[in-house]
């Protein structure tokens, strides 16, 4: 009964072929319109939901001091030393040409760090570097000395070696603003290639999180203007080879085409913004819409070489495949819908956005592919003998040799199953760059000469309003700092317990007997009132202390650690404030690198749930539809297996699973379900038709 409306159904698409056409590209381009809807997001907190708890803790941090989008140019003369006259002129410079690029807040380099002195009974606040170019070589060895002995700085902005500096440009950007990052990355850029344009002597990097955010943008875009042409070439060059027919490769094309733009437009339409990671959804897209079609395409042009009229095969085409690609489309998006169990809102897009593509490469693949079929000259020459000799003996061979192959097939996924555990969650966000590209590069060398990017920030509250000067509060955060230089893989601590030591020796006419904290309360808020006075606009302490003072921010800078390690020191930080210092000093530590760092363990312990819970329905799907309890549960292995073949493979060679990895079961379910629906579908057709 099933297989005669279905037959009624092609008679009439092919009757009706003409209104159904336009009917349907109607349909699809009022779909493909919310494109125009759709919001590019691309910075890296949209990898975080409004309830991720490390990010409500991040942009708390963000308010009470100052925001973490920045730039940092990195400059390394090709002599190796930066405390030359004319390398220091190039970073005073660019220090103060900084200023110019949109939205910045705050320039910290060398040349302007506020270096503090005795001079008889006054406190001496300057720039360390002023005039460059006029500085004798003494001036110069005096600075250089100054640098790399204050721990405020050295492995921040100034390694021990001297051979590289860095000016760190905070920005305050306003939200949700693309086009405001880009301005301030354009600028940036343009600055540079003008200043080394004139000094070919020094090299110049770019890093730090606006570029990084940029660098999501750049990847997407270069991706989709090389890689997707390239496979579009791949993919028409492959059909037109096994399907050797003009007409249902240009047929398969407008469905790709229609299906992916159905799929983004309806996401445009529901608000779902474009994201790096859901610009994946295309790609997918058109490989599904390609299984869709080939399905349709195969049958029609087999049951023509058999002698059928173009109608009766396109009939036939259907009748045989409307179950299977309707129960391949209907898993497929089961197993994307999947990732609305993830922990990361553009996976959640990505998820949904395919989903909507799914749907529509089957809506196409039944209706417009046949239509257009009927419609477009299609010559196929007629054999008396259809069968294909080399899948003949293929089925052959495997029905020989099942036993062998069952054995070995049960024996690779025991094998490759043991190195599952193998696999370790690392997130570290600049390996999600090739190493080819600026930002992975520039970054790379960054952390190798520099400092780190990856950074813990806690905020440690003090017991009252202006508590900061408390020496108790003071003694507590400077043991919480030196702990922290000695933990493995930790290259800076900045702490205002430093600023303090700084000052107390200054008040002691330079004495380095007196590079320690002030005694008493009163000293301490004296000496910091002082300092504050004789800052510069824009080198302030609103950084480092909220305004009541009465906390103050500590930042951790860390070498290229793991996302292990990362929360390793993270936790053991927060465990060292709740066993050595007072109550009211325990904070979270914080920061992009930790969120990325726990998303993932999240991710895919909420990811095992989605995949789960989508085999099941998978498996009861199968059950009703194929009319068979035991064939829906012989689909949970082959189902399963390529997920436990290729993870246990990942964990021979690699070891290593990032966010985008903990996804990947989910997003190729619906794919691999796609050849299990196949084969059992026609399976138990041609057993209960023949």
């Amino acid at each position: 009964m099933q297989q005669d409306r279905v037959v009624q159904y092609g008679q009439w698409l092919i009757k009706r072929r003409w209104p159904v056409l336009f009917g349907m590209l109607l349909i699809a381009v009022a779909a493909m319109a919310g494109v125009m809807h759709m919001q590019l997001k691309n910075e890296y907190r949209v990898f975080f939901g409004e309830d991720n708890p490390q990010l409500q803790a991040f942009d708390k941090l963000e308010k009470i001091y100052t925001k973490n989008d920045n730039v940092l140019l990195v400059i390394a003369p090709k002599d190796g030393n930066v405390f030359s006259s004319e390398t220091l002129s190039v970073v005073e410079n660019l220090t103060h040409e900084a200023w110019q690029i949109p939205y910045a807040i705050r320039v910290d380099g060398v040349t302007n760090f506020q270096h503090t002195r005795a001079e008889e009974d006054d406190l001496i606040v300057a720039d360390l570097v002023i005039d460059a170019k006029d500085m004798d070589q003494a001036a110069l060895d005096n600075a250089r000395q100054v640098a790399i002995s204050d721990a405020r700085l050295v492995n921040y902005l100034i390694p021990k070696r001297a051979h590289v500096t860095g000016i760190n440009v905070t920005l305050q950007l306003p939200a949700n603003s693309p086009q405001a990052e880009m301005d301030a990355v354009t600028k940036t850029r343009e600055m540079i290639a003008k200043i080394e344009a004139e000094n070919p002597q020094i090299d110049f990097y770019l890093t730090g999180f606006t570029m990084l955010n940029n660098a999501f943008q750049e990847s997407s875009m270069q991706d989709m203007q090389s890689l997707v042409p390239l496979m579009y070439l791949g993919i028409f060059g492959v059909m037109g080879v096994l399907l050797r027919s003009v007409s249902g490769t240009l047929s398969t094309g407008v469905v790709i085409i229609l299906s992916m733009g159905t799929g983004l437009g309806l996401a445009g339409w529901l608000g779902l913004p474009m994201t790096p990671p859901a610009s994946a959804a295309p790609t997918i897209i058109m490989t599904l819409a390609v299984a869709d079609s080939i399905h349709v395409l195969v049958t029609l042009l087999q049951q023509m070489r058999l002698g059928h009229s173009k109608q009766e095969a396109i009939v036939e085409s259907l009748r045989v495949n409307m179950l299977p690609v309707f129960l391949t489309s209907l898993t497929t998006v089961i197993g994307f819908l999947s990732m609305n169990f993830s922990d990361v809102p553009p996976l959640n897009d990505l998820g949904n956005m395919t989903a909507l593509g799914v749907v529509a490469a089957f809506v196409y693949s039944v209706t417009l592919l046949p239509v257009m079929m009927a419609i477009l000259p299609l010559r196929v020459k007629v054999k008396a003998e259809a069968s294909d000799t080399q899948m003949d003996h293929l089925a052959n061979w495997v029905i020989a040799k099942r036993n062998p192959l069952l054995w070995s097939a049960a024996f690779s996924v025991l094998v490759l199953g043991a190195f599952l555990p193998s696999n370790d969650l690392n997130d570290q966000f600049v390996k999600y760059f090739d190493e080819s590209t600026d930002f992975r590069k520039d970054t790379d060398f960054a952390m190798a000469n520099l400092s780190g990017i990856y950074q813990i920030h806690y905020s440690v509250g003090a017991e009252r309003s202006n508590g900061i000067s408390d020496p108790v509060y003071l003694n507590r955060l400077e043991a919480f700092a030196t702990w922290f230089r000695q933990q493995p893989g930790v290259v800076h601590v900045n702490t205002l317990s430093e600023t303090m030591k700084t000052l107390n020796m200054n008040m002691h006419a330079d004495d380095p007997a007196y590079y320690r904290l002030p005694e008493s309360t009163e000293l301490a808020a004296q000496y910091l009132l002082l300092y504050e006075m004789s800052l510069p606009y824009g080198l302030d302490l609103n950084n480092q202390i909220n305004v009541d003072k009465s906390a103050t921010r500590l930042m951790v800078t860390l070498e290229n650690v793991t996302t292990k390690e990362l929360r390793y020191l993270v936790e053991a930080g927060e465990q060292w404030l709740t066993d050595e210092a007072p109550p009211y000093m325990f904070a979270k530590g914080i920061g992009p690198g930790v969120m990325f760092a726990y998303v993932s363990d999240r991710n895919i312990k909420s990811m095992l749930i989605g995949t789960v819970l989508a085999f099941i329905l998978i498996a009861i799907v199968l059950m009703v539809a194929l009319r068979s309890w035991r064939f829906g549960l012989i689909s949970f292995l082959p189902n399963l297996v390529p997920a436990v073949l290729g993870f246990g493979i990942w964990g021979v060679f690699v070891g290593e699973i990032n966010l985008g990895l903990s996804v990947v079961v989910g997003m190729t379910l619906g794919i691999v379900v796609d050849d299990t629906v196949h084969f059992l579908s026609k399976y138990l057709r041609a057993r209960r038709e023949h």
